[in-house]
């Protein structure tokens, strides 16, 4: 269990396209990166990036049409998850591998009780009776902090609030101890009070199981309190990615710069917030060169015609730009000649 220097996870060159009507979609176009155990790793990135994506490939959950996985490999404790048959992920996707949805309303069955519903997952995987599935899924809701828990077992999803909801969904990702936990914007339209409950519960939950976690977000003030490592992405490609503390310290790469400018800093004068320029590009006609360069602020003339290379920053930091070295050393980062 333990081989390969605690790793759990590894990506590497994961591609992902959608045929559509406006053209191939490249929606994920070579990811790699690599998760230890017991660690969390942050994916961060505006919307369309290519987060969840990514994600849903990893547990092979991409719509085949239109989407397909093109290439890559995913090899979580050993095993391509990729070459594996339908039959044998499907053991591995809510055993092993669990993820939590972005929206718990559409992720939850409206015409199931909730216990019902978590008794599938322990029925299926573990093997449980009907008492005992039932026995442990008031176990889960109590653990993921339902009042009443035996009593709310037997409510339907409209019952709860949205903060109570995405509970729910946590209790039923965890309900089976997975290695690894995916959370896919685990505190959209909640709000911040919730937010922070639902974080806090998530981290609680890390620490008592020892589960490895993956945390898509937007939100950079979620990953900084959460995270071990960080992936930054736009337009389907890694664009950075560091240990948490070095990203947002001595970031390398522009595009991470503009996102860590954008977070609003209650310590600083009134005034406009940072944004910015110009929307991210379309994936399915993506422009030669580098896709930020037309919103880059340090932008040249190579960066609109070649590709920028991925740039090894130090021992731990990588980043997508022609200037990365000089960005870094900006930003106060030493040894960026490696």
């Amino acid at each position: 269990m333990n081989q390969n220097n605690g790793q759990l996870l590894e990506v590497r060159d994961l591609r992902t396209y959608f045929e559509t009507e406006d053209g191939l979609v490249k929606a994920v176009d070579g990811i790699s990166f690599v998760l230890k155990r017991g660690d969390t790793l942050g994916i961060v990135g505006e919307s369309g990036s290519g987060k969840s994506v990514t994600n849903l490939s990893i547990i092979r959950l991409i719509p085949d049409p239109p989407g397909k996985i093109v290439s890559g490999e995913v090899i979580f404790n050993g095993q391509d998850l990729l070459l594996l048959p339908g039959k044998e992920v499907r053991k591995i996707r809510g055993r092993r591998i669990a993820m939590i949805f972005q929206d718990p309303m559409t992720s939850l069955n409206p015409f199931m009780k909730i216990s019902r519903q978590l008794m599938e997952m322990t029925q299926l995987h573990l093997g449980h009776t009907r008492e005992q599935a039932y026995q442990h899924a008031v176990k889960m809701l109590d653990t993921v902090g339902i009042p009443d828990a035996s009593e709310r077992a037997n409510n339907y999803p409209h019952e709860f609030s949205g903060g109570m909801r995405q509970r729910v969904m946590i209790a039923m990702a965890l309900s089976c101890e997975p290695e690894l936990l995916i959370a896919d914007e685990p505190t959209t339209a909640l709000d911040v009070t919730i937010q922070a409950q639902i974080l806090e519960l998530i981290k609680k939950l890390k620490h008592e199981t020892g589960t490895s976690v993956i945390l898509i977000t937007h939100d950079l003030g979620v990953v900084a309190g959460m995270t071990d490592h960080v992936i930054v992405m736009y337009a389907g490609k890694v664009f950075e990615q560091a240990p948490t503390a070095e990203l947002f310290s001595t970031p390398g790469n522009p595009y991470t710069k503009g996102l860590l400018r954008s977070v609003p800093d209650p310590t600083a004068e009134q005034g406009q917030l940072y944004q910015i320029p110009g929307l991210p590009p379309d994936v399915a006609h993506r422009p030669p060169g580098c896709p930020f360069a037309p919103r880059c602020d340090r932008v040249e003339e190579i960066c609109h015609r070649e590709f920028p290379p991925f740039v090894q920053l130090n021992a731990d930091q990588c980043s997508l730009c022609h200037f990365a070295r000089e960005v870094y050393a900006e930003s106060g980062g030493v040894g960026a000649d490696l």
